[in-house]
């Protein structure tokens, strides 16, 4: 299976198993800042694979200098951005930084997979 469908098939599962305890026991407020911490995380490894894929094959300088000057960048953008939905758009702090951490560790798992996968092909042809 593809990365793009394994993360789709990751935020279709992760976010079904937080649906029920969301909508029983969370606010509408709750639920907003879950989906938008779940969007933050999908789009950042969604960046992460494009790193990945773009540099896979290429000399190491390049592929550490995408892949790990990548991941410096979209942590800053990501603790910029979340500064800017809690302070500014009034979003549940705990409800967006634990639903942005819960899929951020699920999607890195996938991603690290992901990068052993490529490179272990790499090595083999």
């Amino acid at each position: 299976m593809s990365f793009p469908k394994q993360i789709a098939v990751a935020l279709v599962v992760v976010g079904g198993i937080g649906y029920y305890p969301l909508t029983v026991y969370g606010t509408e407020q709750t639920i907003r800042a879950a989906e938008a911490g779940a969007i933050l995380a999908t789009i950042n490894v969604l960046l992460g694979y494009a790193a990945v894929a773009y540099s896979i094959g290429k000399s190491t300088t390049v592929f550490f200098k995408y892949v790990l000057g990548g991941m410096g960048i979209r942590m800053f953008l990501l603790a910029g951005l979340l500064a800017v939905l809690i302070r500014m758009f009034g979003f549940d702090p705990a409800a967006l930084v634990i639903s942005l951490g819960i899929f951020y560790i699920v999607f890195l798992a996938l991603e690290v997979l992901f990068i052993q996968r490529q490179i272990s092909l790499r090595q083999n042809t």
